[in-house]
C-alpha cells in the first residue's frame, strides 16, 4: 500500500499538482471537482498538496442520476437517455460545481473504468469551467485496460488539460 501511495504521490504532485498550485495561489483563484468514474480520485489529487485549503475549495463524487441532478443540477432528461455519460453531461457538472463551492475553476469526468452491459466501450467525458463559462470539453479513450489503471489515466489526462487551459489563460 505504501509503494501505491508513493507511486501516486510522485505520478502526481511533481508533475502537475505543484504547477496548478502555484498558478492558482499566484492568481488568488480557487477549484473544485465533480466528478464519478475516478471516485474521488482528482479530490484525494487536490487534497494532498501542501497548503490546499488556500485555493481547493472541495469535491464531489456523485456516481448516479439522482445524485448528478440533486446536486449539480444536471438534466435528469437527457442524463438519464445516455446513462450520464455524455458531453452535456460532464460541462452541466463542471458548471454548476463551480456554484456549489463557489470557485472560479470547476473540473468534472463521467465515463466508464470498464465496459459495461449496455456498452462495451471505456471512454469517459470531461469538462473544465472557469468564471461560469466552458473553457474546455473532451471524450477521453483510456488506454489502459485494467478499470484502476483507467480511472488514474482520466484524472492525469484532466489535470494535464486544466494544466494546459491555466497555461493560455
Amino acid at each position: 500500500m505504501a509503494e501505491q501511495q508513493s507511486a501516486f504521490y510522485k505520478a502526481f504532485k511533481k508533475e502537475l499538482l505543484e504547477p496548478l498550485k502555484n498558478y492558482l495561489l499566484e492568481n488568488n483563484e480557487t477549484i473544485a471537482v465533480a466528478e464519478s468514474v475516478t471516485s474521488g480520485l482528482l479530490q484525494l489529487a487536490f487534497g494532498t498538496i501542501k497548503d490546499a485549503s488556500c485555493f481547493y475549495q472541495g469535491g464531489i463524487t456523485a456516481y448516479n442520476l439522482g445524485q448528478k441532478c440533486r446536486h449539480l443540477l444536471v438534466e435528469p432528461v437527457h442524463a438519464a437517455a445516455y446513462d450520464c455519460i455524455s458531453q452535456n453531461v460532464a460541462k452541466e457538472m463542471a458548471l454548476h460545481v463551480c456554484t456549489l463551492f463557489r470557485s472560479n475553476w470547476g473540473l468534472s469526468i463521467t465515463g466508464y473504468a470498464a465496459p459495461v452491459e449496455k456498452t462495451k466501450e471505456v471512454f469517459a467525458y470531461c469538462s473544465i469551467a472557469y468564471n461560469t463559462r466552458i473553457v474546455f470539453a473532451e471524450k477521453i479513450i483510456p488506454q489502459h485496460t485494467e478499470p484502476s489503471e483507467v480511472q488514474l489515466e482520466y484524472a492525469r489526462k484532466l489535470l494535464q488539460y486544466l494544466g494546459d487551459c491555466m497555461h493560455k489563460k
